[in-house]
């Protein structure tokens, strides 16, 4: 059977054979520390942050607009994302200790994730072009957002599930066996195939979409529609112009950040799979990846304070929450330390009776 390691080709320059040994591409403890802290720093923020945007959506602002029906998606998919992290971190480093089912579900979660998440993203920068370039003509569709939106965000996650068949079919629980008896066995989750035609294929195929489909289409998609409405703000005569074309770059900006330098690194990586390469050269190109892939993963803590937390309403209901948190709060506690007064007085009353009772008993 074929593993992704299988296809690695080391150069040991003139080495002798006598002299090969197996290539360590095991991260060190202190890279695994420091990853684990940075994921663990971008679940609990993105926890926070996305949750904050399902509970206003769902309790305080209802969604009345495509745009609202898009970002409740994309808020969900971080979710899932950021409850799945910690799950994928702990397998990552016990030996896949949950299981073959665990493997391949996590490993599914987030490639579903990425693709409906960027997929989403673009879909709400193409409602703000219809409704801010296109405001006239778009009148009569956009009366009728809800239905459309969701009809398009249950295409998006459809479409998700699509191109990750791939990684769901592919994606085995490997043990791995070590040359030394005394070694224990390691266990990998990654894609394994049976042929290897089929391996050079969808070890092309799946990082492919993903830069594709996954970064480069919602890019695109992203720079058109924001550069028309920065022409169309700057062509109006509002004192917020400003203000909106700002907000406008730092969401295109934040996004090439995030994105551009995983998938550059994910490409470079992609088009080396089936060539001649050096072990050193190797383990510097997984730690580059490794660590694009962590800023990638911070794109979803930064969505809700981009996508809504920058707006004035949404802001107004984001102090309603902490108001009505505070004020649930101060109840609990008052609450408490009431039941808590009333249990006392009924305690030392109840003493008190039964001591009355006692000397009753004792002077009689």
């Amino acid at each position: 059977m074929e593993t992704d390691y299988e296809n690695v080709i080391l150069d040991y320059g003139n080495s002798t054979p006598e002299m090969f040994e197996p290539c360590n591409l095991d991260p060190n403890p202190v890279d695994v520390l420091t990853e684990t802290y940075i994921h663990s720093i971008i679940c609990a923020s993105g926890l926070m942050g996305n949750t904050l945007v399902i509970a206003t959506y769902m309790f305080y602002k209802r969604a009345k607009t495509m745009t609202d029906v898009y970002l409740f998606n994309v808020a969900v998919a971080d979710l899932i994302f950021v409850l799945a992290l910690p799950l994928i971190i702990y397998n990552e480093q016990n030996n896949w200790a949950m299981g073959p089912v665990a493997c391949t579900v996590l490993r599914s979660a987030y490639s579903i994730n990425l693709y409906s998440g960027m997929l989403l993203l673009a879909c709400v920068s193409g409602d703000r072009y219809v409704a801010i370039v296109q405001a006239r003509r778009s009148f009569g569709v956009r009366s009728r957002a809800l239905i459309y939106s969701r009809l398009i965000c249950s295409a998006v996650w459809l479409l998700a599930m699509v191109l990750t068949l791939p990684t769901l079919l592919y994606t085995k629980h490997i043990e791995d066996l070590n040359l030394h008896a005394d070694e224990p066995v390691s266990v990998i989750c990654q894609l394994s195939f049976d042929k290897s035609e089929t391996a050079k294929l969808i070890k092309v195929v799946v990082p492919t979409l993903q830069m594709a489909i996954g970064f480069l289409l919602p890019l695109l998609v992203m720079v058109f529609c924001y550069s028309c409405i920065v022409g169309t703000l700057l062509r109006a005569q509002s004192s917020q112009r400003h203000k909106a074309v700002r907000v406008v770059l730092a969401v295109v900006v934040v996004f090439i950040i995030c994105h551009l330098p995983y998938n550059a690194a994910l490409l470079n990586h992609t088009l080396s799979l089936f060539k001649e390469r050096s072990c050193t050269l190797e383990k510097i190109k997984l730690k580059v990846l490794a660590i694009s892939r962590s800023v990638a993963y911070l794109h979803c803590c930064l969505n809700p304070i981009l996508y809504a937390f920058i707006g004035v309403k949404f802001r107004s209901h984001f102090r309603q929450i902490m108001v009505d948190l505070w004020c649930f709060s101060k109840k609990y506690i008052y609450s408490a330390r009431t039941s808590r007064a009333t249990s006392d007085i009924f305690i030392s009353g109840r003493v008190a009776s039964e001591g009355s009772n006692h000397f009753t008993s004792f002077s009689a």
